[in-house]
């Protein structure tokens, strides 16, 4: 399994000391290329801390924020969020293997304070920063608000065994990130079809649908169609 879906955790408590010039410089590669891909209009943002100067006593104790990535695109985007999600895990991940650690933010920061152009919508953040290894702190807050990790059988219907690169896909997505870690997206593989969808009744639930589809996609080998309920179709 690729490294950086076992290594990623969300952080939240990071370094004072900035993100290097080379580091920055990939970080906006990396959003540039998604951005081309996507049609999105992801953003790096170097000091975005005052979205969270106020909220310093919210839910996750963020410690030190500095850098964002602004996950946003047009507003007429009928797949904006679920693309997010996608290509925003995509740079999650690349951003894992330089080393640093990041969050998925949906609500705990004040979007007055971020830079959004008319037609266009902010659906969350991603903050970036350097990172130690986790405090007792984070340690105590990680199992405050995470329920234990859900089981493949609780994720996936089926009417049949799962075949290997069904498996591989599955694996990966128990390393997805879900608001509040609900683990919500479930998959389905019928008459050798397999496909995922969401309840979609809360405001990152999408998000989280096209973070799943990332994860199994890099597994599995193949590609989703957008949409809840996509179905996905091997290389």
């Amino acid at each position: 399994m690729r490294s950086s879906i076992e290594n990623r955790v969300s952080r939240r408590k990071f370094e004072k000391e900035p993100i290097t010039s080379q580091e920055k410089e990939n970080i906006i590669c990396f959003v540039h290329q998604l951005n081309e891909a996507s049609g999105l209009t992801m953003a790096f943002m170097e000091d975005g801390s005052g979205a969270f100067e106020k909220l310093r006593k919210s839910y996750g104790l963020f410690t030190n924020v500095r850098s964002l990535i602004l996950m946003k695109g047009k507003k007429g985007d009928k797949d904006l969020k679920e693309k997010i999600g996608y290509y925003g895990e995509d740079l999650v991940l690349a951003i894992t293997d330089l080393g640093l650690g990041t969050c998925w933010v949906g609500g705990s920061f004040d979007k007055d304070e971020l830079p959004v152009d008319n037609g266009e919508e902010l659906v969350c953040v991603i903050v970036v920063g350097k990172v130690e290894a986790p405090s007792q702190k984070e340690k105590i807050v990680r199992s405050a608000t995470h329920r234990k990790v859900k089981r493949m059988e609780e994720r996936i219907i089926s009417d049949q065994p799962l075949p290997q690169w069904v498996q591989n896909g599955m694996k990966a997505v128990l390393f997805a990130p879900s608001a509040k870690n609900t683990q919500k997206v479930m998959f389905e593989y019928e008459n050798n079809v397999l496909c995922a969808q969401i309840a979609d009744d809360y405001s990152m639930d999408m998000v989280d649908l096209g973070i799943a589809k990332k994860h199994f996609e890099i597994e599995a080998k193949g590609k989703f169609e957008f949409g809840n309920g996509g179905i996905f179709h091997l290389e």
